[in-house]
C-alpha cells in the first residue's frame, strides 16, 4: 500500500522535531573528503562491470543531545554506464533519549537508546533510468557499548522516485530496513574497521508494475592512519581497503542483470 500524504506529514513531522536538537553548538565534529575507485561496481539492467570514480564529502558532529552525519557521493560512471554522473545524499540524526531525559538504557552490551530520522536522496543523468530518489527514514536505535561506535537502527522507509517513463512520482510501499553503522578502531588505533550494512525489505511493485525483492548492502573498509608520514596530526590522513556487496539492488530481483555487485575498492579520506 502506498504511503498516505498523513503518514508522509507525520514522519517529516518526526524528521523536524529531531533536527531542533542539534541547533545547539557542537560538542564534537569530523569533516572529511574522500576518493574511492572500483572496477566491478553493477547497475541494474547493465550486464557488464562498470568502473566508478566517486568523491565524497562526510560531516560527523554531536552534541549533549545527540549526533548528525551527513555523506554526499559524486560519483562517476565509465563508458558502460553511458559516462553517467550520479550524487547521493545521506542524511541521519540520532537523538539520545537516555541524555535526554536523564535517564540510563543501559542493558546487556547496550551503552543507549536513540531515536534515528533523516533523508536519502539521489540523482543521476543516465538515459535509461535517469533516478530522482527521495527517502524519508524514521525509527529507533541502539548503541553498543565498543571501542569507537556500533549503532543498530530499525527504521521505517516512505521512498518515491521519478525516472524515465513515469509521469508523476511514484510511491513505493512502506517497507523497513535494519541498518548498522560502525567505526571501530584496531591495533593501537592505528588501523580501522568502518562500515555499514543494510537489510532493506521489499516495497512492493515498482514504478512499472513489477515485483521488487529485499535487498543487502554490506559495505566494509580496512583504514591505515597515514598521518604522521605526512606531518599531519593523527587520524587526519587515511588509506585502506575497502568491499561492498550489494544484492537485489534498489529491490530489483536477482534475475534482473546487473542486480547484484561485489565490489573491490581502493579508498582514501583526510578528516579536517
Amino acid at each position: 500500500m502506498q504511503f498516505s500524504a498523513v503518514r508522509l506529514a507525520t514522519a517529516m513531522g518526526l524528521f523536524a522535531g529531531l533536527l531542533s536538537g542539534p541547533a545547539m553548538a557542537a560538542d564534537w565534529s569530523d569533516n572529511a573528503i574522500g576518493y574511492r575507485y572500483g572496477t566491478r561496481f553493477a547497475e541494474p539492467y547493465v550486464s557488464s562491470d562498470i568502473h566508478k570514480h566517486i568523491v565524497n564529502f562526510t560531516h560527523a558532529s554531536g552534541n549533549q543531545y545527540g549526533s548528525n552525519y551527513l555523506n554526499i557521493d559524486v560519483l562517476q560512471s565509465d563508458r558502460r554506464d553511458d559516462d553517467a554522473t550520479e550524487a547521493y545524499l545521506v542524511y541521519r540524526y540520532t537523538l539520545d533519549v537516555g541524555k535526554v531525559s536523564g535517564k540510563d538504557f543501559r542493558f546487556g552490551p547496550v551503552r543507549g537508546f536513540g531515536l534515528t530520522a533523516g533523508v536519502d536522496l539521489n540523482t543521476k543523468n543516465d538515459p535509461g533510468y535517469s533516478s530522482r530518489k527521495r527517502m524519508l527514514v524514521a525509527g529507533p536505535t541502539l548503541m553498543f557499548d565498543v571501542p569507537g561506535f556500533l549503532n543498530v537502527s530499525v527504521l521505517a522507509l516512505w521512498e518515491s522516485n521519478r525516472p524515465v517513463g513515469v509521469s508523476s512520482r511514484y510511491e513505493y510501499d512502506l517497507h523497513p530496513m535494519l541498518a548498522a553503522s560502525w567505526n571501530i578502531p584496531l591495533w593501537n588505533e592505528k588501523w580501522s574497521f568502518e562500515g555499514y550494512l543494510n537489510y532493506i525489505g521489499a516495497k512492493g511493485l515498482n514504478e512499472f508494475g513489477g515485483p521488487t525483492a529485499p535487498e543487502t548492502n554490506i559495505d566494509m573498509q580496512l583504514m591505515y592512519d597515514v598521518s604522521s608520514a605526512a606531518n599531519l596530526k593523527p587520524k587526519s590522513l587515511k588509506v585502506g581497503l575497502e568491499y561492498q556487496y550489494w544484492r537485489n539492488k534498489f529491490g530489483n530481483p536477482s534475475n534482473v542483470p546487473g542486480s547484484t555487485a561485489s565490489t573491490p575498492m581502493v579508498r582514501a579520506e583526510y578528516h579536517f
